[in-house]
């Protein structure tokens, strides 16, 4: 029952307001203390630029993780309370700050600090409820301009600082804090639905029915949205004082006053972005928003850069430069607009949330809080790995490009299922529709089958069969593409240094492993794309896609001057390829009966992961010749006095790409049944065995692509004499091979005992190299050591298969056991639908070995001089993989110790043959 009467404003509510902004910017004086302090205690302890960012931005990881819980508590406490005991908990931990003498002490003493940022939540919950919904969104733009604090601490601390020291500012801000917690708690009252909720003896909401809303996908894009304008906003305050005196030398006070050009527009407008958002609406106010940012963020992450033209008459020599005003003026704007979306954020949710604002306020701010964390983390890390300052508001463009890309599809899409009924009418293109003519130009719906029954017998033998066969065999090439250009890297990188590239081993291999973070972390959202999209629709997206790195490579290697920050934009752009698996996976699960499924899956795998063997046997061969001609460009000299065309281990694969492209277009089929939004296929994060899988795949996939892209680098440190990319290509080819041939193995023998196989070989293969690898130099140690490594690749592609024969085997159990009330078709359909979204789930995790594997083998190596440390971890892991294995599937009473020992009980076998 709703408490909300439809008042504009209620008894108190100006109080409440004031005071409430007043706390938060105070809360938030202290929550970016650090932007200033920070500064002077990296050079009193000589912090590097990543340890300066973990600095600034741990507050921030604090203030951000509490915000859910502290919206909630709110909501069932009452803001009045929860609000003076968390500024008092923060101006303790201030406080202390001022006795931290180490920097793992500044780290403890930052989580307390960060207790503030939680004020937010506490606040957006407490005002919202004071406020009809007509005024919330200029009444939250109030209270959100309590950001402004950012701005007070870069205006007064210098000052403090230098006069008094930092220790001084940490003490005066806490008791500051501790002061206005007390006038709050003083003169503010409970808010109405609290006083209502009070006098009918009515208990709050379970925290769990709270939590409900949190599976709308619409939620989690409100928070990416707010994870750039709020996140990227306290990133820029904590980071740009430091950036301002690196880049143009001024000195605290006057960085922090330049700063503030910033943290003020994009706090105080936060009012009128809220004003705003009621008349013109949020929607409208987030396109200027994100296309301003776009826009601003290009032009500030443009780096100071000389060129020299050819011209007609000679050279001419130019600079484009940002200077200190012109970066001000659009540090102004990029703020302004920031403050506009910040407020429009949360327009949203008391509108779409009336009951769940603190939840879904709580998450939506916590989100965009860790943007304030990881952002200036991220900074750092681009600064050490890039050397340009400006590599920060790269990362801020491509953010806001992304969160502006998606919101537009959304809508795009919101409407056109508002307009559905319509659109199914119109031609394949609307604006023929006064001369359309249905046999000549198709329906919208072209490639899209409506009827689709695999589990019958006479449809799968006279119609289905054939279709899915063409589906699987068009995704097939798609998919092994990927792979190639995902994994080029790891044969790229052993050449760079012969042909001028003058990196360290740790970059090298950070190169190496960028592919596959950027990879598995695609793979998550591509788990739910093609039930959203279409598979033809998809498939033929990301193929696509594949062309920016493979003609990025192409280019970037041409030259050694090229800069590494754009090595390592293209290394992350390789991780389309590792992203399209997951959607592959997913797409082809959905044409498959159950009794194939495994066999098909295991050849869409298998061959695909071919692509890897194919790239690092095809690749050392095209760099040796001048496949392309003149149109590939001129060789690179190497130190040994040959010559390489580098280039083409992109270029080669960019005609195939284009060729699969049409192919799929043309070719595949999307299927009505596959249909399936976020929310439905998000139910997968409930169940425990999702993340069950996640760990067991991770041990096969995870191990089979972090070995394929770690093999030939470690080999070339460890065995330098050996000509590594003469092999290299053996060890995934005989993991894809494995696991297309052995798909059959999983289907008649099962699934989990077929995987308590592989991980006994993995640790065997494990200790095989670790004993070969402390014996490097005895007659044969190269030997033994790659006939272990391919135990490892084969083991892993037999597991890769039995893992996903598992999947599908578990879900049908599954959905029998929590839905025994539904129909057989019921169950079917809704095991289906789950275990293609764990499908491609998991394979977004177990992706993630692509990074771990080579940074943990650099990582080894850097720190030891060898990799034994990696190796023992490696073990440790399978071990634990085989242990669970047992525990929860294959023992006896274990999930599919009946299915796999053919004593299933009566009732099960009886609708699997109804199914």
């Amino acid at each position: 029952m709703s408490l909300q009467t439809g008042a504009t404003k209620r008894s108190g509510a100006d109080t409440a307001l004031w005071l409430s902004t007043i706390a938060f910017t105070a809360s938030f004086a202290v929550w970016t203390i650090f932007s200033i302090i920070g500064i002077q205690i990296q050079q009193d302890l000589g912090l590097s630029e990543t340890q300066f960012g973990l600095l600034i931005g741990t507050p921030i990881l604090t203030g951000s993780l509490i915000r859910l819980v502290l919206g909630v508590w709110t909501d069932q406490f009452g803001g009045r309370v929860v609000y003076p005991l968390v500024m008092l908990a923060a101006a303790g931990a201030t406080f202390l700050l001022s006795y931290a003498e180490t920097y793992p002490q500044f780290l403890i003493a930052a989580l307390g600090v960060g207790i503030a940022g939680g004020t937010f939540a506490v606040g957006v919950t407490y005002v919202s409820k004071f406020f009809g919904a007509e005024k919330q969104g200029t009444a939250l733009g109030i209270f959100g301009a309590g950001n402004v604090g950012a701005a007070v601490t870069k205006f007064v601390a210098p000052f403090v600082l230098i006069a008094m020291g930092w220790q001084a500012v940490a003490q005066i801000w806490a008791v500051g804090l501790v002061a206005i917690a007390i006038l709050f708690f003083l003169f503010t009252k409970d808010d109405p639905e609290l006083v209502e909720r009070r006098a009918k003896g009515l208990k709050p909401r379970p925290m769990l029915e709270q939590f409900a809303p949190l599976k709308n996908i619409q939620v989690w894009r409100f928070s990416l949205y707010y994870f750039f304008v709020f996140g990227a906003f306290v990133a820029l305050a904590l980071w740009l004082p430091r950036y301002l005196v690196g880049v143009y030398g001024l000195d605290l006070k006057t960085a922090g006053m330049v700063a503030a050009a910033f943290s003020v527009p994009a706090s105080l407008f936060r009012v009128y972005g809220g004003h705003l958002s009621d008349r013109v609406g949020a929607r409208q106010v987030m396109y200027w928003t994100f296309l301003v940012s776009v826009a601003a963020a290009f032009i500030l992450s443009y780096p100071p850069t000389s060129y020299v033209v050819d011209g007609i008459h000679g050279p001419i020599a130019f600079r484009l430069e940002t200077g200190l005003i012109a970066f001000t003026v659009i540090l102004f704007v990029l703020g302004f607009f920031m403050s506009l979306g910040k407020a429009a954020v949360y327009k949203h949710i008391p509108v779409y949330y009336p009951k769940d604002v603190g939840a879904v306020g709580g998450l939506v701010g916590m989100i965009g809080g860790l943007g304030g964390f990881v952002l200036p983390i991220a900074f750092g890390v681009l600064n050490d790995l890039t050397g340009i300052w400006t590599s920060c508001f790269m990362l801020l463009f491509a953010i806001a490009a992304g969160a502006l890309l998606w919101m537009h599809f959304a809508i795009q899409r919101m409407e056109s299922r508002a307009a559905e009924a319509i659109l199914e009418t119109l031609p394949q293109f609307p604006e023929m529709e006064p001369i359309h003519e249905p046999a000549k130009h198709g329906a919208r719906g072209a490639g899209l089958i409506a009827d689709w029954r695999p589990e019958e017998p006479v449809f799968w033998k006279e119609t289905g069969k054939k279709i899915a066969s063409r589906n699987l065999w068009l995704s097939i090439p798609s998919l092994f593409l990927s792979f190639a250009v995902w994994m080029v890297w790891s044969v790229v990188v052993a050449k760079l240094p012969l042909i001028g590239f003058n990196y360290t081993t740790d970059q090298l291999f950070w190169l190496a492993a960028l592919p596959g973070l950027s990879g598995a972390t695609l793979r998550i959202f591509y788990s739910f794309m093609v039930p959203i999209f279409g598979g033809r629709f998809w498939t033929t997206l990301t193929t696509w896609s594949l062309l920016a790195p493979a003609l990025g490579i192409g280019f970037a290697v041409q030259s050694p001057e090229t800069p590494y920050w754009i090595m390592l934009g293209l290394a992350l752009l390789c991780g389309l390829g590792g992203g399209n698996f997951a959607s592959s996976m997913s797409n082809i699960g959905f044409f498959y009966p159950r009794a194939e499924k495994g066999n098909a899956l295991a050849l869409n795998a298998g061959l695909g992961n071919l692509g890897v063997s194919a790239m690092q046997f095809l690749v050392p061969l095209a760099i040796t010749a001048a496949v392309f001609g003149s149109f590939g460009g001129e060789g690179q000299a190497t130190t040994t006095g040959d010559t390489l065309f580098m280039q083409n281990a992109g270029f080669i694969w960019v005609p195939f790409i284009v060729a699969s492209a049409f192919m799929a277009w043309f070719g595949m089929n999307d299927l009505s049944t596959a249909k399936a939004s976020f929310t439905e296929q998000s139910v997968i994060f409930t169940r425990t065995h999702n993340w069950v899988m996640c760990w067991l795949y991770t041990g096969t996939f995870g191990s089979f692509i972090g070995f394929s892209a770690a093999f030939p680098l470690l080999t070339s440190t460890q065995f330098p004499d050996v000509n590594v990319l003469q092999i290299a290509f053996l060890g995934p080819l005989v993991g894809a091979l494995s696991r297309s041939l052995t798909g059959w193995v999983s289907d008649r023998f099962g699934g989990a005992r077929v995987t308590l196989v592989v991980f006994v070989g993995m640790m065997l293969g494990t200790i095989g190299v670790m004993y070969f690898l402390a014996n490097k130099d005895a007659p044969g140690a190269f030997t033994g050591f790659f006939a272990c490594f391919i135990l490892l690749f084969f083991a892993s592609g037999v597991g890769n298969a039995s893992t996903f024969q598992m999947i599908p085997a578990i879900m049908r159990k599954e959905i029998a056991r929590l839905s025994p009330s539904a129909s057989a078709t019921e169950q079917l359909k809704q095991a289906e639908k789950e275990s293609a979204a764990i499908t491609g789930f998991t394979s977004a995790i177990a992706a993630y070995g692509a990074f771990f594997i080579p940074k943990s083998f650099g990582m080894s190596l850097a720190a030891s001089g060898s990799a034994n440390a990696a190796l023992i971890g490696f073990l440790v892991f399978y071990v634990s993989c085989l242990a669970i294995t047992w525990f929860v599937y294959a023992r006896p009473g274990g999930v599919l110790f009946d299915v796999e020992n053919k004593r299933a009980p009566a009732v099960s076998a009886v609708k699997a043959s109804a199914n």
